[in-house]
């Protein structure tokens, strides 16, 4: 029988598993990370999406229209009852579009997005993911604040409320 310490230790990889698949931008192994029915997804700004085919097609999706993503996690609480585990975290993400067409890096912008991951144990014993809820983090700025990472583009269609305080860089 498993302890509670190397059951949140075993949630806690199989999170990072996920993130780290995500950043590769491996469909399949974000795919093996998930339950394989029954499963939803909330990304920041869309509906719930629920079964196993449209919540992979959503990630597909994602990775498509996103050249570069990395993830750092904070505030990473792991809760584990029985067969079922909670995560919630910071993903403190920075992204990017694709290269500009002199070859050069495209926009890279940031963002703050909490999350819940809800985990479940498999009959093999290991934790996938059941459901992953990511809501954005608004970020309030003062006038002529650019928190050391760029300039900020005022009004309509900047991101701001919109997109969880995503500030462009560079």
């Amino acid at each position: 029988m498993s302890t509670p310490a190397s059951d949140s230790e075993a949630v806690a990889a199989a999170n990072a598993a996920l993130y780290e698949a995500l950043e590769r931008g491996d469909l399949d192994a974000v795919a093996e990370r998930w339950l394989d029915e029954d499963i939803s997804v909330v990304h920041p700004g869309w509906p719930v999406i629920s079964g196993r085919g449209e919540v992979m097609r959503s990630y597909a999706l994602i990775m498509a229209n996103t050249e570069y993503i990395q993830f750092f996690l904070t505030d990473v609480e792991v809760s584990v009852a029985g067969d079922t585990a909670l995560v919630t975290c910071t993903e403190n993400i920075l992204s990017g579009g694709p290269a500009e067409a002199d070859g050069s890096t495209g926009p890279l912008v940031g963002g703050l997005v909490v999350a819940t991951n809800l985990f479940r144990r498999t009959a093999e014993g290991a934790w996938k993911l059941w459901s992953h809820h990511g809501s954005p983090v608004l970020v309030e700025r003062e006038e002529g604040e650019d928190g050391g990472m760029g300039e900020e583009n005022e009004g309509p269609g900047n991101g701001e409320g919109e997109g969880g305080g995503l500030t462009e860089i560079g």
